[in-house]
């Protein structure tokens, strides 16, 4: 017991070493801030909505708002309502279950709206389709703007993808 005491004493402390994309992720946020001022007037508002996934992609968006990233300090924001959110911002293939509160969510949304779908498992339902409980993509129940590939996709390309809506659509 005296030898683990000392060992755990005299050990640095195990962390992670923090992501190589501080000043990317820096960059993007003010550059989204300024695209959404251009096209909104204001700041952006982000509703997401788990559609039935495994969490992947949920850690991702929350890590937006987490310590490091921060991008509440760009005017990007999470509301609880889709009555406020200008990005209806989705993950998962759309289960059964999830369908009719979807289509709920994207009607409650003013507009002009965009939907973002995060993930592999939004675009085609991922490894879940052909589930019973799976309807499918999102883009089968919904209009959906820009797909985020990835599995889960990194906080950075989340960002990328954001930007490259809010400029596709000032161009457009």
């Amino acid at each position: 017991m005296r030898n683990l005491l000392f060992r755990n004493i005299f050990r640095g402390p195990l962390t992670e070493a923090p992501p190589d994309s501080d000043q990317q992720a820096a960059t993007l946020g003010t550059e989204i801030n300024r695209a959404a001022r251009r096209q909104l007037g204001r700041s952006l508002a982000i509703r997401a909505v788990d559609a039935g996934s495994c969490n992947g992609c949920e850690l991702e968006i929350h890590a937006l708002s987490n310590a490091y990233y921060d991008i509440e300090r760009f005017g990007i924001g999470f509301v609880a309502s889709p009555r406020h959110a200008d990005v209806l911002l989705v993950t998962g293939p759309v289960t059964t279950n999830m369908r009719e509160a979807l289509e709920r969510t994207y009607n409650a949304t003013p507009g002009p709206k965009w939907v973002v779908t995060v993930g592999d498992c939004a675009l085609d339902g991922g490894c879940f389709s052909g589930s019973y409980a799976v309807v499918g993509g999102v883009a089968e129940v919904i209009p959906v703007d820009l797909h985020i590939r990835g599995c889960p996709p990194d906080p950075v390309t989340i960002l990328r993808g954001l930007l490259t809506l809010l400029r596709s659509d000032a161009d457009g």
